[in-house]
């Protein structure tokens, strides 16, 4: 069995319920835009929305398009407007105050974090921005939680790229094997942590509860609560674990 010393975390709809808050706030941003009745039904709305974000994401991934472009290319998608640099950031702006009031951590984040605090360091590798991390996680009262916490749009590579992750070790100065990294999505994450010789943790919240190993090293989880156990972390002291 490895000997995992350390656990790097993916951020959005791993720690943080990024699915819900976007999902919500641009529900509230198109109500208070008066936008919803020309699309027909709120969740039609919702996603076109969705469609724009993961295809401006993809090449933004891709290294086609920097951060701030791929955030302007989804408002001119989604409205189906040609709008200047300026007004594509101010109406994303005003999206922004919605989602963030819907922002929320998955209720095992908390308890999963404080059982590893004493026996495994932490880290994040997101494929976002540090500016919006940071905050978030600040907001979010995790921030403190990670020893480092790197993004893509400063890194200048993102996962599944194995140099992504290798990143990641190199910053905690502990070799791919001694790390785990848990993330949502199965290729980004799952298959690109592995493939770079992390312990890869794949939280399928949708799956039903299992853990599955596979030869790649590759782990699936339906909740935070099974990482100790896959990890063979010990509770502090013996003390019990406080997942209800």
């Amino acid at each position: 069995m490895r000997n995992i010393r350390a656990v790097v975390w993916d951020v959005d709809d791993t720690l943080f319920d990024y699915t819900t808050a976007d999902r919500e706030g641009m529900r509230a941003h198109l109500a208070a835009e008066g936008l919803l009745a020309g699309y027909g039904s709120a969740e039609e709305a919702l996603i076109r929305w969705r469609e724009a974000t993961d295809q401006q994401w993809a090449r933004f991934a891709a290294g086609e398009i920097g951060f701030q472009a791929q955030r302007r290319d989804r408002v001119r998608v989604f409205l189906g407007a040609e709008l200047t640099d300026n007004e594509a950031d101010v109406w994303f702006q005003r999206y922004v105050g919605h989602y963030e009031a819907a922002w929320s951590l998955f209720p095992d984040v908390v308890p999963v974090l404080d059982a590893l605090a004493a026996s495994h360091r932490h880290a994040v590798l997101s494929n976002s921005s540090l500016h919006v991390q940071n905050r978030k996680l600040r907001v979010l009262g995790l921030h403190d939680r990670f020893e480092t916490i790197l993004c893509a749009a400063e890194l200048g590579v993102s996962k599944p790229q194995a140099a992504a992750f290798l990143a990641a070790c190199e910053s905690l100065d502990l070799p791919p094997h001694e790390v785990a990294y848990v993330g949502d999505h199965p290729e980004i994450d799952g298959r690109g942590a592995a493939d770079a010789g992390l312990l890869s943790v794949w939280i399928d919240r949708h799956g039903g509860r299992a853990v599955v190993e596979a030869p790649s090293g590759r782990h699936r989880i339906a909740s935070l609560a099974e990482l100790p156990a896959l990890l063979g972390a010990d509770t502090r002291f013996g003390a019990p674990s406080t997942f209800g």
